[in-house]
């Protein structure tokens, strides 16, 4: 009984550390992020297509990051969560790619070649943060794009407003549930660290995604 009282106090450690670092370097606080959720001008409207497309490129693919992790055999309780997680996450997938069709052509902007080869690292990046056969590494990174996917649905029903596509609640698991989910995977001090370790991976590949974003819109300003 000691031992699992243990293991649960460090596992809700585990999952406090998880929220302060999703607070701390979600996607909400990129500024790129805070402009796209300013006032609606012209030029505005063509970043946030800009946004749906280039998330599409990064997460509209099959298999999602979360369906990935599945693969390397998580604890049954994980593995629960990361089945109904990839289940909500896929439906969060269709609900881009409808986004992506509807708003059109990707906006024109200086350094395609750029762009794509950029996109594809950070399509690779975060396939190796899935496939980690690490124990917790796969947890960390998918249960911090499902928390900071929360950043980015206000964004994706902007659009969806704007172009006459019906917004879909989101079936996403939240906080709570999350917590839970890195509790029962931080089984020891090696599986909290890989959970550190995949979360940070994944938010540093928001944040090099709004990168991205941002440089493309300040290129079509120049134009």
């Amino acid at each position: 009984m000691v031992q699992s009282g243990v293991a649960r106090q460090a596992g809700s450690a585990v999952a406090d550390a998880h929220a302060a670092r999703l607070e701390a370097a979600g996607s909400a606080t990129h500024g790129h992020a805070a402009d796209l959720a300013g006032p609606l001008a012209p030029y505005r409207a063509r970043d946030l297509d800009d946004f749906v497309h280039l998330l599409c490129a990064v997460y509209g693919r099959q298999p999602t990051v979360v369906e990935l992790a599945l693969g390397s055999v998580p604890p049954a309780g994980v593995r629960a969560w990361l089945e109904g997680a990839a289940s909500a996450f896929e439906r969060e997938r269709l609900y881009l790619v409808r986004l992506t069709a509807a708003a059109g052509p990707v906006p024109s902007t200086p350094g395609a070649a750029e762009t794509e080869a950029a996109l594809l690292a950070q399509r690779h990046a975060l396939e190796t943060l899935a496939r980690s056969e690490r124990s917790g590494c796969s947890l960390g990174a998918a249960t911090a794009l499902v928390g900071d996917w929360v950043n980015l649905r206000p964004l994706l029903d902007r659009v969806a407003q704007r172009v006459g596509v019906d917004v879909p609640p989101c079936a996403l698991p939240g906080p709570a549930s999350i917590a839970e989910a890195l509790e029962a995977g931080a089984s020891s001090l090696a599986a909290e660290r890989a959970i550190r370790f995949g979360a940070e991976q994944l938010l540093l590949q928001q944040r090099a995604l709004f990168d991205l974003l941002e440089a493309r819109s300040e290129a079509r300003e120049g134009l």
